[in-house]
């Protein structure tokens, strides 16, 4: 009898035990970026900025609703593919993710997000632009970035006000992302009084581009706009290097790394390229973006390519939403999220009724002895 009662005394103290652990709230975030494929080092860029900022908050001890959460990050790579983008994206809504950061590029944002948003699950995009992604009614859909509305308009005006651009060609890769933002800069330029002299398509794994150059040099263009990304956009430069082709390039965000140099295997003359990253920071705020950069550096051994602080940003604002709530179930914290107001290392975060950002900001970059330089933070 007495051992059966040490056994019943046991079984309650694990039980008892059982019911401390419980009280730990297990919060599964899930990020979604290319970690294979030519956009490889920008989609592991985005991870370790997701990475960056759970570690930081199991290391607070965030509280939400009274209980003690502890962050797991769900990482899936998508491979800059939008099929791949929805099977990824079904995979977090099987696993029951509280919320997720991603996708990369737009063509896999897009189709993932109506997953998300009949699943209920909130999604912030770090770098996705295209301006379709939030204009689908989704109340899940949220982006920490200016859209290609912005972005290519910015840049088609900065090409003829500033550039002076007297014959602009235009080449896209006929990506969500490329095509949207070659479209945007065309209107501007026209907008802006400019001549677009000739408009031709490549895609995102595409090495040869002798036909298309070559058809654009005979236009003898002082301006080249690319929408794409830098894996495409380096072996471009080199390329219209090798055909004599002397004009301006300029591009979005996607092209606007700290790889570009090294993809374009030493042939960007200094000043040639400008390029515009959505968000941007000036004034105060630099010094929390530096501190950001330093601490990256630190944890990683590595540079930040691009998104990474918008990714940490969107995971910070995300958790926010959260603790103000009370509550990691989407359906509690998504009206606080739509109505936040984050300080973050990218700057204020407040989303407009769409879920874009208000009062996006842009920075203007060019590239001289191989390293990227700040030209201007434009609203």
């Amino acid at each position: 009898m007495q051992v059966k009662l040490n056994l019943i005394a046991g079984a309650a103290a694990l039980l008892i035990g059982g019911a401390v652990y419980a009280q730990d709230l297990v919060v599964k975030i899930g990020h979604v970026g290319p970690t294979s494929g030519t956009a490889a080092h920008l989609g592991k860029d985005n991870e370790m900025g997701a990475r960056m900022a759970i570690d930081e908050l199991n290391a607070k001890g965030v509280t939400i609703g009274g209980k003690k959460a502890k962050f797991e990050l769900l990482a899936e790579d998508d491979a800059s593919d939008p099929k791949q983008g929805t099977a990824a994206a079904q995979k977090l809504v099987d696993s029951r993710v509280n919320g997720v950061i991603g996708h990369l590029n737009s063509g896999t944002t897009i189709p993932a997000s109506k997953l998300y948003s009949d699943a209920g699950i909130p999604q912030i995009s770090p770098s996705a632009t295209n301006p379709k992604y939030t204009r689908n009614g989704y109340k899940t859909a949220f982006r920490v970035v200016a859209d290609d509305v912005h972005l290519g308009g910015t840049l088609g005006k900065y090409a003829v006000q500033q550039l002076k651009g007297k014959s602009i060609a235009v080449i896209d890769d006929r990506t969500a992302y490329g095509q949207g933002v070659a479209d945007e800069f065309e209107k501007a330029v026209k907008a802006a009084g400019g001549k677009a002299v000739g408009r031709e398509f490549t895609n995102d794994k595409a090495t040869d581009f002798t036909a298309i150059l070559t058809s654009l040099k005979a236009k003898n263009p002082d301006i080249v706009f690319f929408g794409g990304m830098d894996a495409v956009a380096g072996p471009m430069l080199r390329q219209m290097k090798q055909l004599g082709i002397n004009a301006k390039f300029m591009g979005g965000d996607g092209i606007c790394s700290g790889e570009l140099p090294k993809l374009a295997a030493g042939t960007m003359a200094d000043g040639q390229v400008v390029c515009a990253e959505a968000g941007g920071v000036e004034g105060e705020g630099k010094k929390s973006m530096d501190d950001f950069k330093v601490a990256f550096k630190k944890k990683f051994n590595t540079d930040v390519q691009l998104y990474a602080p918008y990714v940490y940003d969107a995971v910070n604002v995300m958790v926010s939403a959260m603790v103000k709530a009370g509550s990691a179930d989407p359906a509690k914290y998504l009206p606080e999220l739509a109505k936040i107001n984050h300080k973050g290392v990218t700057g204020t975060i407040a989303f407009d009724d769409k879920g874009d950002i208000k009062n996006g900001a842009l920075t203007l970059y060019t590239y001289k002895g191989g390293n990227r330089e700040q030209i201007a933070v434009v609203r």
